[in-house]
């Protein structure tokens, strides 16, 4: 594809399998400013890694206007590894990205290092370290965000690891940060972390991406407190998993259950399976990277635990968890459960009833609701 092609490339991009809507878009002014700096200082650089890519726009770009045969990525949700998969069928490069954990096999020998800044300090701590350890002696990490979602902490948590960051020049509300002259680091990474949560007595491990670390949130500790309502089934599932509390917990209390922690993001998958070991669990929660239980048949669950996002991305919208509920709709078994937890202001009670089954409010608190949800009878 030639350099001139990249508009092109852009007006082709979807966000399937992620949520659509016409405020939502599969690339952004930030993707554009990336990839004028990959343009201008790839040079006859041929080993470049993408990280935080959401949809191909980076990964497919930087193979657009550089000469670089293959590019590394590095992408947290499953439903942005479909996406970009399906981007590059369309754009006639696939085979030309290979995708990678956030590692060696990512990093190793990499000039040039791409990234979306990610919300959280955390995730931005664990991608800094990992460049620092793994990149090429004199790599440039090359950070950008919108400017309304940037902070000084941000260059805080890079000059932690990196001798010099560098501000770029803001344009369309979006701005670079330039890393290099990587520190040296410890030899223990400071991810995983793995915290006790005294008040439910259990152990909980967490990557710099998942939602919370490893804080108890306040929709689970609500969750929570109505456990004993539950019923007891022998297959559970735990779907938006995060660390993997609910999980975790349901198996506590149910020693015959066989518990499915599930997530779109791998660091909640990973997260997930670290709580799990470390509660000595692993032999009764399994962790699967998905996307809303796509690849579970139906019918094949009596339970369904879900503290669902309110947000796609940076955007506040109930698309990901109105998604989440029809797929409790197809993985639930007829009579089986789906007990989620709530704002109450998203008033998800009459989504409910229509995607899934009646359903019945079991508490509320000044900011969260509790449904439980019978999935009707197949017609």
């Amino acid at each position: 594809m030639p350099v001139q092609d990249l508009e092109t490339l852009f007006s082709q991009l979807s966000r399937h399998p992620d949520v659509d809507a016409e405020n939502l878009q599969a690339y952004d002014a930030t993707d554009r400013l990336l990839l004028d700096e990959v343009r201008h200082r790839a040079g006859a650089e041929p080993n470049i890694a993408v990280i935080g890519d959401r949809y191909g726009a980076l990964t497919l770009g930087a193979l657009a206007v550089t000469a670089v045969e293959h590019v590394r990525v590095h992408q947290d949700l499953y439903t942005g590894r479909l996406a970009l998969a399906r981007n590059a069928a369309a754009a006639g490069l696939d085979g030309r990205y290979t995708a990678h954990d956030l590692g060696p096999g990512l990093l190793q020998d990499a000039g040039l290092v791409v990234l979306q800044l990610p919300k959280s300090l955390a995730e931005l701590e664990e991608i800094a370290d990992a460049v620092a350890r793994f990149a090429a002696p004199g790599a440039i990490l090359l950070a950008g965000g919108r400017v309304k979602h940037m902070s000084l902490g941000m260059n805080d948590v890079l000059r932690k690891y990196f001798g010099s960051v560098q501000p770029q020049l803001a344009r369309q509300k979006s701005r670079t940060l330039v890393a290099r002259d990587a520190r040296h680091v410890p030899v223990e990474p400071p991810f995983p972390v793995l915290e006790d949560i005294a008040e439910l007595g259990i152990k909980v491990a967490a990557r710099g991406a998942v939602f919370s670390g490893a804080r108890l949130d306040i929709g689970t500790r609500f969750l929570l407190g109505f456990l004993d309502r539950m019923p007891e089934v022998p297959r559970a599932l735990d779907l938006g998993c995060g660390t993997g509390i609910l999980a975790t917990m349901y198996a506590k209390l149910h020693p015959g259950a066989a518990v499915l922690a599930t997530d779109q993001s791998a660091a909640a998958v990973a997260s997930a399976k670290g709580t799990a070991e470390a509660n000595g669990l692993a032999d009764r929660i399994s962790v699967l990277h998905d996307d809303a239980m796509s690849t579970l048949p139906g019918d094949s669950a009596e339970l369904i635990l879900l503290n669902p996002p309110f947000h796609v991305g940076a955007t506040v919208h109930a698309g990901a968890a109105l998604k989440m509920f029809q797929a409790a709709a197809r993985v639930l078994a007829p009579g089986g459960e789906l007990w989620t937890v709530y704002n109450s202001h998203l008033q998800y009670k009459p989504a409910l009833e229509r995607l899934v089954g009646p359903t019945e409010i079991e508490g509320r608190n000044p900011k969260f609701t509790v449904a439980r949800t019978r999935r009707a009878a197949r017609t």
